[in-house]
C-alpha cells in the first residue's frame, strides 16, 4: 500500500501496487504548499507514516501534542474554543524521507508536526483549509487509518 495526495485536486489516493483502492476528499494547508517551519504550508514530497496515533479511541476524540485529553468533539463543545485547530479521531503522523527538502533542518515535516488527521464534519472538503496537516472526514480516516501500517509510503503532490 501507498498514499497519494494530490493539492490541486485535493484528494488522497490508496494504491494497493499500481490500483487505487480508495479515494477520500481532503482539505490542506490554506497558505498553500511549502516545507517552512512556521510556514503553515502543506509540504511536498516523500514520506512515509512514522507513527499511527489513536488506535482504540472514540471518533472525535480531541487530541493535544498527539495525546487524547479526554474529551469528545461536538459544536457546542467547540463554541469554548473558536480558534482551536482540532484535531479529531486518528492521527497519521508523516517524516519527510528527502534530507534537505522535507527531512532535517528548518524544513523537517515530523519536526513541524504535520499529520494526516480527523477533522469535524462542519469543516469543508475538497478547498485547502488546514495549518499544515492534511484534514479528512473522520470515518474516511477511521478506514485508511485500519489500512494502512507505520512505514506506508505517502507522496503530496502540486501537480
Amino acid at each position: 500500500m501507498r498514499i497519494e495526495v494530490s493539492i490541486p485536486s485535493q484528494t488522497l489516493d490508496l494504491h494497493d501496487k499500481n490500483d487505487v483502492v480508495r479515494r477520500y476528499r481532503i482539505s490542506s494547508a490554506k497558505n498553500g504548499v511549502g516545507q517552512e517551519n512556521g510556514s503553515f504550508c502543506t509540504p511536498l514530497g516523500r514520506h512515509i507514516i512514522r507513527a499511527k496515533i489513536g488506535t482504540g479511541q472514540p471518533v472525535n476524540t480531541v487530541f493535544v501534542k498527539r495525546r487524547p485529553t479526554g474529551e469528545i468533539y461536538t459544536p457546542e463543545f467547540a463554541a469554548n474554543f473558536p480558534r482551536r485547530d482540532w484535531i479529531l479521531t486518528r492521527i497519521l503522523w508523516l517524516s519527510g524521507c528527502e534530507p534537505g527538502f522535507n527531512r532535517l533542518g528548518k524544513v523537517d515535516t515530523m519536526r513541524r508536526y504535520i499529520y494526516i488527521h480527523g477533522t469535524p464534519d462542519s469543516v469543508e472538503m475538497g478547498k485547502p483549509g488546514s495549518i499544515g496537516c492534511i484534514r479528512m472526514r473522520n470515518q474516511d480516516l477511521l478506514e485508511l487509518f485500519d489500512l494502512v501500517e507505520a512505514e506506508t509510503e505517502v507522496d503530496i503532490r502540486n501537480t
